[in-house]
C-alpha cells in the first residue's frame, strides 16, 4: 500500500499589509485602523496584576471564541510563544513590540488573511487592528466599524458620555482611533526633502514613524504617517485629514520622482538602483539595514521602469525574509547576528532570482 501523499508547503505569504496592491500601492503601501478599547471594572493594562490580567485575558477571549462576529479571528495565546515566532509577528505587524516583550497573560486575535488582528493586554485591553493594501482608509474604517460594534455588544467597554472611549493614554482618549498609513518615499528621502515634508506633517498633527510605529526607524525609505489627536474628532474627521495630507505627500513623492528620472539626476538615480542591484547580487554579507535599503531602490526602480526582469511580489517577499525573525524560521535555526548577515545575503538573491 502507497504511503499517503504529503501537502505542499503553503505558498510563502507576506500578509495583507505588504500585498502590493490597492490604489496608489506603488507608494501607498498599506492602510491600517487601529481602535484602543478597555473594559469596564477592571484597572487599565499598566495597572492590572497578574491575576487581573490572566482574568481579563480569559473573559475577553471566550467572548471573541462566541460565533457571530464579522469576522472568523483564531486567537494565539503569546505566553507559550518563543521568542522567535513573537518576533516573527511584530515582524508581519500583527502586534506591536511591547506586546512581545510582554511577561504578562496577552494574545492575540487573527483572521486568516492577517488584515485583521486583535491584541489583547497591550497598552490598552483591547487594541484593533484592520489592514487594507494601498491607500483604502474608508474600506479599512467600514471593516473596523463593524468589527467593533459586535465587540461592543459582547464586550462592556469604558466610555464617558464627556470624553468617549477611555484609554492608558490621553492621547487615544475619544474615539480612540488610529488611522495611519505606510509610505515607500525613496524619492524624498534621496533628495533630502523628507525632513520637509515630516515637519509639514507634523505641524497639521500627524505622526510620522518608522516601519515598526512608534519608536522605529525609517528603516528602506518606509514612513508611516497617522493621526495624533483623537479627543474632540470624530471619526470622519480624522479620515479626512489624514487622506488629505497623505494624499499631498504621495504627490510630493510623485514630483520628486519625477525631477530624480530627469537630466543629469537621471544618471544618478539609475547608478544608485543599479549599485544596490549590484549589492543583493554579490554581496555576501547584509544587515537587516544595509538590506532594506537595497531593497528600497531595487522597488523604486521596479516601479520607475528601470529594471527588467523584477517583480514587486518579490521584493516584498524578500522585505520580510531579510527581517531577523523570518530569516530565521525560514533557516530553521536560530542565528548569530554575524550568521543572519551571512544567510541574509544567500537568501535575497535566491528569493529575487539573481543567483550566479
Amino acid at each position: 500500500m502507497s504511503k499517503p501523499r504529503r501537502d505542499k508547503q503553503p505558498e510563502f505569504r507576506p500578509g495583507t499589509w505588504l500585498l502590493g496592491t490597492g490604489p496608489e500601492s506603488d507608494i501607498a503601501i498599506c492602510t491600517r485602523v487601529r481602535l484602543a478599547r478597555n473594559l469596564q471594572d477592571f484597572p487599565f493594562s499598566p495597572r492590572l496584576d497578574e491575576a487581573e490580567a490572566q482574568e481579563l485575558y480569559r473573559f475577553v477571549t471566550q467572548r471573541l471564541q462566541k460565533p457571530g462576529l464579522p469576522e472568523a479571528l483564531t486567537v494565539l495565546d503569546l505566553q507559550p510563544v518563543e521568542e522567535l515566532e513573537r518576533t516573527v509577528l511584530v515582524e508581519r505587524h500583527l502586534i506591536s513590540r511591547e506586546l512581545a516583550g510582554s511577561k504578562k497573560p496577552s494574545g492575540v486575535a487573527v483572521d486568516l488573511e492577517e488584515s485583521v488582528a486583535v491584541m489583547i493586554n497591550e497598552e490598552d485591553h483591547l487594541r484593533v487592528q484592520v489592514f487594507a493594501p494601498g491607500l483604502q482608509p474608508e474600506a479599512a474604517w467600514r471593516r473596523a466599524e463593524r468589527l467593533d460594534d459586535a465587540l461592543i455588544a459582547r464586550l462592556p467597554m469604558a466610555w464617558s458620555e464627556e470624553f468617549g472611549f477611555l484609554t492608558s493614554c490621553p492621547t487615544n482618549t475619544g474615539t480612540g482611533l488610529r488611522l495611519s498609513v505606510m509610505l515607500h518615499l525613496p524619492g524624498l528621502v534621496w533628495s533630502e526633502e523628507i525632513d520637509k515634508a515630516t515637519t509639514v506633517a507634523q505641524k497639521i498633527h500627524l505622526a510620522v514613524r518608522g516601519l515598526y510605529g512608534e519608536g522605529s526607524r525609517a528603516l528602506g525609505d518606509f514612513y508611516q504617517v497617522s493621526n495624533q489627536v483623537t479627543l474632540g474628532r470624530d471619526e470622519t474627521t480624522i479620515q479626512s485629514e489624514v487622506l488629505l495630507a497623505v494624499g499631498r505627500i504621495v504627490q510630493w513623492e510623485r514630483e520628486v520622482r519625477s525631477a530624480l528620472l530627469r537630466g543629469s539626476a537621471r544618471v544618478k538615480t539609475l547608478d544608485r538602483v543599479h549599485r544596490a542591484l549590484g549589492t543583493l547580487e554579490r554581496a555576501q554579507i547584509l544587515t537587516s539595514e544595509e538590506a532594506l535599503g537595497c531593497l528600497s531602490a531595487v522597488r523604486f526602480g521596479i516601479e520607475e521602469n528601470l529594471l527588467d526582469g523584477f517583480a514587486i511580489p518579490a521584493v516584498n517577499r524578500a522585505l520580510l525574509l531579510s527581517q531577523p525573525g523570518h530569516l530565521q524560521r525560514h533557516s530553521k535555526e536560530l542565528l548569530k547576528p554575524d550568521e543572519r548577515d551571512q544567510r541574509r545575503a544567500q537568501l535575497l538573491r535566491e528569493v529575487l532570482g539573481c543567483q550566479r
